[in-house]
């Protein structure tokens, strides 16, 4: 019967074992408070920065240095704070058309970008042209402190330094020829203009990736096209025909101009030998007339008679030449 108790018996030490419990638990209340802080302060004070970034710490909102990547400490409690700044990663930007999702096959939005894509031509001609900036942060300071919405200033002076320069080349420059000095113009006029304003940034390219006439108006663009590309074709064939005919032409001149000299000079060096063979002959002539004139006679018919094929001799008393012909026997013999 003594262990018997109560209900009013067993409240009242329940009662008493939560009051002991509370007291218990007060006297721990002030340590545990003391970790909250400290994991709170610890918390705040340490923070990362990823390998591709950079931290920007501000005091009471004024920069006061750069971290770089890894573990670091600040200033709790709000005293100071990091904004991380990715400065290696590649931005890129789109005009003329959105990229939907990226990848083996890559979709892209059907909507038209006209409003940012349809440029005028120095020749008064309308061009759809699509073009990708690619950038990346090289002053992170000035990007968070020097301008307020950085991807819309690459946007707007993109798309102002891309209409200036359609509006520097005819319509068929922009189509086949001046690509690539457009983009180098447009990279190099960019970086300059953003430089200017502070941004912080860097391009990294400005690539053309499609430039075509408005659909409404690319049946005549390819009528002109097929027109440009036939008047081309006859040029290159008459330049052709032209390089076959003028050397061959030219060739031939020389030849024929070559043979004349070579002639001349031959009729001269001829003349001169002649001249040359008279006046030593005629020296001769003076020294020894008698001689000379036989020499002359006899070197005149060795000439002559080499030339003869049958030779016959008459005799100046006979009166008929019949005897010596000898018609009968061969006509060795009758020479």
């Amino acid at each position: 019967m003594d262990d018997f108790r109560t209900p009013e018996d067993l409240f009242k030490e329940g009662a008493r074992k939560m009051e002991q419990t509370g007291k218990d638990i007060a006297r721990y209340v002030p340590l545990i408070v003391f970790l909250i802080v400290v994991v709170a302060v610890l918390k705040s004070m340490i923070y990362s920065i990823g390998p591709d970034e950079v931290g920007v710490i501000q005091r009471f909102g004024k920069y006061v240095r750069t971290a770089e990547a890894g573990l670091h400490l600040k200033i709790p409690l709000g005293v100071e704070k990091v904004t991380p700044v990715k400065v290696k990663k590649i931005f890129k930007e789109e005009f003329g058309f959105r990229t939907v999702s990226a990848g083996v096959r890559t979709q892209y939005s059907p909507r038209q970008y006209h409003d940012e894509s349809l440029m005028l031509t120095g020749d008064l001609n309308i061009l759809d042209v699509r073009w990708i900036v690619q950038f990346k942060v090289k002053d992170p300071v000035k990007l968070l402190f020097a301008t307020r919405n950085p991807v819309d200033n690459v946007r707007d002076l993109s798309e102002v330094v891309m209409s200036r320069l359609c509006g520097d080349y005819r319509v068929d420059e922009l189509l086949m020829t001046k690509r690539e000095e457009v983009d180098h113009i447009a990279q190099s006029e960019l970086q300059h203009l953003l430089d200017k304003y502070n941004t912080g940034i860097q391009i990294v390219t400005v690539k053309l990736l499609d430039v075509n006439p408005p659909d409404e108006v690319k049946p005549a663009f390819n009528e002109v096209n097929e027109a440009k590309q036939e008047r081309e074709r006859m040029i290159n064939e008459a330049w052709e025909e032209y390089n076959k005919i003028i050397p061959r032409a030219k060739g031939e001149a020389q030849r024929t101009v070559s043979q004349a000299e070579g002639y001349a000079l031959d009729k001269v060096n001829r003349a001169k030998g002649e001249a040359d063979r008279f006046i030593a002959t005629w020296r001769e002539y003076k020294k020894a007339p008698a001689i000379t004139k036989k020499r002359l006679y006899l070197e005149t018919m060795t000439g002559a008679m080499s030339k003869v094929d049958s030779k016959y001799i008459v005799d100046s008393q006979q009166n008929s030449i019949l005897p010596l012909m000898n018609i009968g026997r061969g006509e060795g013999e009758g020479r």
